[in-house]
This record gives structure tokens, sequence and C-alpha cells, in this order.
């Protein structure tokens, strides 16, 4: 999900206006990883050549934290938004509307000798 400051800041008015100017619009980009290939991949077929980096970050949650601040806007997996403490969530808003690339899609693996355990037993009956 393309996420941006829910507080009123000029990032905000910048990403929700009618026809956003990407280009100059800041980003807060993880250092590697799926996200950062997608938003890469997002920029190119937006054509935008030389975007405005905020910020390049270790973790999502940080990413996360720096939007709500007011920033900049993050393409983040929609599992750290909802898993974002509370305060943080109801500081950021998502954008709608928005061509973005194929929603992320997580894999979970575990030791098979570890399936006997209860949490894992109780987690992998919920799959």
């Amino acid at each position: 999900m393309l996420i941006a400051p829910a507080l009123p800041c000029a990032v905000r008015t910048q990403a929700f206006a009618e026809q956003p100017d990407w280009a100059n619009i800041p980003f807060i980009l993880p250092e590697h990883g799926p996200s950062r290939k997608r938003i890469e991949l997002w920029f190119r077929r937006h054509r935008i050549s030389n975007p405005l980096i905020y910020a390049t970050v270790g973790g999502h949650e940080a990413i996360v934290s720096m939007v709500a601040l007011g920033c900049g806007i993050a393409l983040i997996p929609s599992v750290v938004v909802d898993n974002s403490p509370e305060p943080v969530r109801n500081r950021i808003s998502q954008l709608d509307n928005i061509s973005m690339v194929e929603p992320f899609e997580l894999g979970v693996c575990v030791q098979r000798k570890r399936l006997g355990d209860p949490l894992i037993e109780a987690f992998w009956r919920l799959l």
C-alpha cells in the first residue's frame, strides 16, 4: 500500500492532489528488498527518473513512523501497517486509486520437527 501522512502538511497536500506531481513528493524508501524493487519499478512506470528521496531506512516500522511524522510517502506491505501501534496507524492514510504494483505475497516456513509446538501448531492451523 502507498501511505501518506494523515496530518495536514505539505506532503499530504501534494500526495492527495487531483494529479500529484510524483517527482516532487518526498519518498521514504527501504534500503533493499522487495519493497525497494517495487517502488523502483513504480518510478520507472511513471517515468520518474530522479525521485525526491527524503530518506532511505533499514526497517519498515521506521518508514511508517517517518510517514506519520509528515516526512514523505512510502510503499509498505499492508501487514506492516496493520501491525503498527495504533497511535502511528492513526497518523497515516492510504492513497487510493493509485496505479500500483501487485500486492505483496508472504510465505511461512517452519521446520517439520517444530510443527508439534503448541504455538506453531495453532498458527499453522490458521493457514
